[in-house]
């Protein structure tokens, strides 16, 4: 799918240098960037759903432990 990114020129500056440190086009750049920021979203929330699970499994026990 073909699409058209608008970026300020700090954006479009902030591009060109992750896309020289890479060794890789801004084009592969934008992909990399998007697709790494997918990933971390989605293990962020599956961690803090396991903390969420885990704080409420042993809750009794957190408590006993902070006396």
């Amino acid at each position: 799918m073909a699409m058209t990114l608008r970026l300020t020129e700090e954006q479009e500056r902030a591009l060109a240098l992750l896309a020289e440190a890479e060794g890789v086009s801004k084009h592969e750049a934008a992909v990399r960037a998007i697709t790494d920021a997918a990933a971390r979203r989605v293990r962020d929330d599956r961690v803090r759903a396991l903390s969420a699970e885990g704080r409420q499994r042993y809750a009794a026990l957190l408590e006993r432990l902070a006396q």
